[in-house]
């Protein structure tokens, strides 16, 4: 992975001036997002879940073809991890008892990870309390969203 160097000038928009309302825009949607996430991480830990094997059980459950399984390259891309990295908190989440294993009986190199009776409840448990965070961000992000088109950006 190439190094990356901190303290590199941009080559290009050097001295383009910034709109100041498009800076404060720009940092009240990283602070929304910051509260919503560290706020997430609190809320999941009282579920009895780590932030990672929520993502990792989110992923799982949220599958987009909707059969709620994932495959171990699946979760490496949703949660953009390493595939070694996601192998090893699916074996940790397998052994804490949150999630199944199953070889696919179509190709048995092929094995889905699905949740266990205890990881649905746990996310269950973590998702409903986090309603009220999603149904704020979205609102924020849609007045976002309709602010921009109002202004042709």
């Amino acid at each position: 992975m190439p190094r990356r160097n901190d303290d590199a000038q941009p080559a290009a928009n050097q001295n383009v001036p910034l709109a100041l309302a498009a800076v404060q825009d720009a940092a009240e949607l990283r602070r929304r997002l910051r509260r919503f996430l560290a706020h997430g991480d609190s809320v999941v830990r009282g579920s009895g879940l780590t932030p990672q094997r929520y993502l990792l059980l989110l992923s799982v459950k949220g599958a987009p073809d909707g059969t709620e399984t994932r495959t171990i390259g699946g979760i490496a891309g949703d949660l953009q991890l390493a595939q070694s990295s996601a192998t090893e908190l699916v074996d940790r989440a397998e052994a804490a008892g949150l999630i199944v294993r199953t070889t696919a009986a179509h190709d048995g190199r092929v094995v889905t990870i699905s949740l266990s009776e205890e990881g649905q409840a746990r996310f269950a448990a973590a998702f409903a309390a986090l309603a009220d965070d999603r149904a704020e961000l979205l609102a924020y992000l849609d007045h976002a969203r309709s602010h921009l088109a109002r202004h042709g950006l």
